[in-house]
């Protein structure tokens, strides 16, 4: 993968969001069948493995399609997530004081207390596995939140399988290395509120990667993600129908960098409003994440240390959010560290 060039920072995104760039799926984003990852016959879903792999190295982003979540069930979230953003604001204060941490939590921009950049978002995120947790209103919202976390849960992994054969190894082995029987998932709902004037701050979300393994994302036909390529901010246009799935930290610690975590971004802009929702998996929250001793043959070469995911996650969300800055805590930068690790057990925080 080429080396990116130097990212802006938060002040210059903000001036730059509004009309940066541009991608169409005809351009070169990814695209997998995951009919035929599932059900493909033996040469052609070996090719799609190869794509797969391909898609994690060079992008770390791609939209999947054939993928079995049912449109009514994408339309029920979302409007029920309407229906939540709409609530008087007594109905929500009590998940509004929640810190990041706590398994429901409504609020603005990524961290409110300590953000550094103002963000135009109101989000909803809960917690729904292992352990399911939903706000009371409203009241249709449990059922449909539960349904659409099971069903897109099934979807992560089924691509996490293909993505350990896509590194030479056997289907469940990330399953396995991560303990993803008893995986973290968390649901978020996003609301972008429209920015006509040109000359206001467009950032709906700053620069991030995620603290996950795998996030799956669609939106309300309004555009605004962005993701960085070889160092060129591209706007993601979907495919009817598919969802983008975004490689998080996880997924690049585990296979030793070969995987990377994608910086993207949400800008707003224009006289509509945006939602997306997105569902997030990640390892059992007490499982530490440290590369695959087959990404890294006899221990040389590590380029991250081992960290409980539950630890990671806690910094990543408690502090402001810019680029990649959690993981890179945990990246190996000196000699001594390397030497550490090759000679004894991987530390852990």
């Amino acid at each position: 993968m080429a080396a990116p060039s130097r990212l802006p920072s938060n002040e210059e995104q903000s001036a730059d969001a509004a009309g940066g760039g541009s991608a169409t799926p005809s351009q070169g984003i990814p695209v997998v069948d995951l009919g035929v990852l599932v059900n493909g016959a033996a040469d052609e879903r070996s090719r799609a493995i190869r794509d797969l792999g391909r898609a994690c190295e060079d992008w770390g982003f791609f939209m999947v399609t054939n993928h079995g979540v049912p449109e009514a069930l994408r339309e029920a979230i979302m409007d029920t997530s309407k229906e939540l953003f709409r609530l008087p604001l007594e109905e929500k204060k009590e998940y509004m004081r929640a810190k990041p941490m706590d398994p429901i939590r409504i609020g603005t921009g990524f961290y409110s207390v300590v953000d550094a950049v103002p963000c135009r978002r109101d989000y909803l995120k809960m917690f729904s596995h292992p352990e399911f947790h939903c706000p009371e209103k409203p009241a249709k919202l449990r059922e449909i939140a539960m349904e659409y976390g099971t069903c897109t849960r099934a979807l992560l992994l089924e691509l996490t399988k293909a993505i350990s054969e896509s590194l030479g190894l056997a289907g469940g082995r990330l399953s396995e290395a991560l303990n993803l029987d008893s995986c973290f998932q968390i649901l978020v709902g996003n609301h972008y509120p429209a920015c006509s004037r040109p000359d206001e701050e467009a950032l709906g979300l700053s620069a991030h990667s995620d603290h996950g393994l795998l996030t799956l994302l669609f939106q309300n036909g309004v555009d605004g993600l962005q993701v960085n390529h070889n160092g060129e901010w591209l706007l993601a246009k979907p495919l009817p129908g598919s969802f983008f799935v975004i490689a998080g930290d996880q997924l690049e610690i585990v296979t030793n960098g070969r995987y990377k975590g994608v910086l993207h971004r949400a800008v707003v802009g224009g006289e509509q409003s945006r939602m997306s929702f997105v569902s997030l998996i990640g390892p059992a929250m007490d499982t530490v994440v440290e590369p695959l001793p087959e990404m890294a043959p006899d221990g040389r070469g590590l380029e991250f240390r081992g960290i409980r995911y539950r630890d990671y996650m806690e910094m990543q969300q408690s502090k402001s959010i810019n680029e990649k800055t959690a993981l890179d805590i945990i990246r190996m930068k000196h000699q001594g560290e390397m030497l550490t690790c090759q000679g004894g057990s991987t530390p852990s925080t």
